[in-house]
């Protein structure tokens, strides 16, 4: 089973919608509606995340994000119609580590989520914490690479795609596929800017970068990642 999820939005559309993609991913997701509702639920249950609206009644979300950050780390995600960076940067400065401008996509939300999730090392059963493809292992916790004992240094978008290609070995990604989940959705990422990514990688993974033996293109398809043939040394 996934992370226990809180999320807090009085839309009931919108929060049924966030509940169907989250639970896609396996997690326990319980929906409530107003503010006061919000805070009790997160104190008793102890959620693993919440995704915290801004505008709710009774309580709004930048208060209930400056009490929660005061009782625990809970990670914060806090889902805005206030646009301006003012705003923005007054809920990050209140505790929450990331956040949406609506209207935003339940798919992008689902996909920060995740980010969240492995950035607070809450892997989730069944989902191991070092991911091993051959003679390497991509450690999601600690976001480190080791490349037959040799620490490879990436960065978080390299990282990032990698994560995604070594979760299921030989699976052919596309390049929307990775930027969907290696990306969070950001809109501004470019398909080639995911080769710029991938060659980046392959200088740094493969003996020959030319002739890679891990990091695979599939010609009109995108990507994928296999055990193949020996380490760089």
């Amino acid at each position: 089973m996934g992370a226990r999820i809180l999320v807090a939005e009085d839309d009931a559309k919108h929060a049924g919608l966030i509940r169907i993609y989250l639970e896609q991913d396996g997690h326990a997701v319980h929906v409530v509606g107003d503010g006061r509702a919000a805070l009790d639920r997160a104190r008793t249950a102890r959620p693993d995340l919440v995704v915290l609206d801004v505008m709710l009644p009774g309580i709004d979300g930048l208060d209930i994000c400056r009490i929660l950050r005061t009782e625990s780390d809970v990670p914060i995600l806090l889902v805005t119609a206030r646009t301006t960076e003012e705003d923005i940067l007054l809920g990050l400065d209140l505790g929450a580590d990331d956040y949406l401008t609506k209207p935003c996509s339940p798919r992008e939300l689902a996909a920060r989520v995740r980010a969240l999730l492995r950035r607070a090392g809450k892997a989730t059963d069944g989902e191991p914490a070092v991911l091993r493809v051959g003679g390497m292992e991509v450690d999601t916790v600690r976001f480190e690479v080791r490349l037959s004992g040799r620490t490879v240094t990436l960065t978080s978008k390299e990282f990032g795609i990698l994560e995604t290609l070594a979760r299921e070995p030989g699976r052919v990604f596309t390049r929307a596929q990775i930027i969907e989940r290696a990306f969070g959705f950001d809109h501004d990422v470019l398909e080639r800017t995911v080769d710029a990514h991938v060659m980046n990688l392959r200088r740094k993974l493969e003996q020959d970068p030319a002739h890679p033996q891990h990091l695979e293109t599939v010609y009109g398809r995108g990507y994928r990642i296999t055990d193949g043939g020996t380490a760089r040394p």
